[in-house]
């Protein structure tokens, strides 16, 4: 392992990203990270005994002003600074190993947020218990009803100009994506746009619908390790995430339809350099084979749509520079 990345008052940052904020850690292209992750910032003190670490503790009751950068409920570990990136470059960011680090996480419902806020006006925390010898949990206790856990990391993004962008909406710097399928042994590659690329992660989730509905998820801090690499003269200028199985393109919008816009154009670009078909070619291809999911619809002002290409009917000669 070339770094360990804690996650102590120095090292994380809370609401946001920010430009201003100093490296917790610079490392080289190539590198491997074993990262910690806390999540539940804002409800810490509601928290039983189990979900909470004398860190974690220690995070919440003297994190200083200067990192709280932003108007979001997200602790996130970093920023890690890559040395020699530019904007216009790539970070491609290979997602190793991803776990919980309790055996407990949380699901709330706040008023006026999530899919049906008028439905269900009033607060709710839950915390639930997540069986990690068996990878999963049962919910409710009791319902006999068991949820595989399929953990991963909520937020994963880098920083803009922006001083204060809240940790809440995703974009094309990626942040706040909630994509189920970003599992351990998958990667995101990630446009650059400050020296440094200053990539921060974390909002652990245990496990996720597509939509995330209610605004959470089971909620938990979690371990991983990543690997930054940096790759130079690569055309991508919005986020991609590559599975075993598929290529992946994303979309954010304010509205469902803009965002299966926005990935419905990301899909044929990434098919048009992915195999040099034309176009037109590409859209009826994307109707033909390509599956497109709803991500998220809470993370407002940004909903989330993603195309799932299936490597399977692909040929083997495709132009993928990575």
């Amino acid at each position: 392992m070339d770094h360990i990345l804690k996650a102590t008052p120095k090292t994380v940052h809370l609401g946001g990203f920010s430009a201003n904020l100093p490296p917790a850690l610079v490392v080289e292209s190539g590198d491997r990270v074993e990262v910690e992750t806390y999540t539940g910032f804002k409800i810490y003190d509601q928290a039983p005994p189990e979900f909470l670490t004398p860190e974690f503790v220690e995070i919440c009751q003297t994190l200083g002003e200067e990192r709280k950068v932003g108007p979001g409920p997200h602790l996130l570990t970093g920023p890690i600074y890559v040395q020699n990136a530019e904007p216009g470059d790539v970070l491609e960011v290979c997602l190793e190993s991803i776990s919980p680090r309790l055996s407990v996480g949380f699901n709330a419902i706040r008023p006026g947020w999530g899919a049906l806020p008028k439905d269900f006006p009033d607060h709710a925390l839950r915390f639930i218990h997540l069986n990690l010898p068996e990878q999963n949990t049962e919910f409710p206790v009791g319902s006999g009803i068991k949820i595989p856990l399929k953990p991963f990391f909520g937020i994963l993004g880098v920083a803009t100009q922006e001083h204060d962008r809240s940790s809440v909406p995703p974009g094309i710097y990626g942040g706040n994506v909630d994509n189920r399928e970003l599992q351990a042994g998958t990667r995101v590659f990630l446009p650059v746009f400050l020296p440094g690329a200053l990539f921060s992660l974390g909002d652990g989730h245990a496990a996720q619908g597509d939509g995330e509905v209610n605004v959470t998820a089971i909620e938990t801090s979690m371990n991983g390790t990543i690997r930054l690499i940096l790759h130079k003269g690569v055309d991508i200028t919005q986020p991609i995430g590559e599975t075993a199985t598929d290529f992946i393109s994303m979309g954010f919008g304010e509205t469902l339809d803009r965002a299966f816009e926005i990935a419905l154009k990301n899909m044929i670009e990434l098919l048009v350099k992915l195999t040099g078909i034309d176009k037109e070619d590409a859209y009826v291809l994307c109707s033909l084979a390509v599956n497109f999911h709803i991500t998220q619809v809470v993370n407002a002002p940004q909903k989330g749509v993603h195309g799932m290409l299936p490597k399977a009917i692909l040929p083997k000669n495709i132009n993928w520079q990575f």
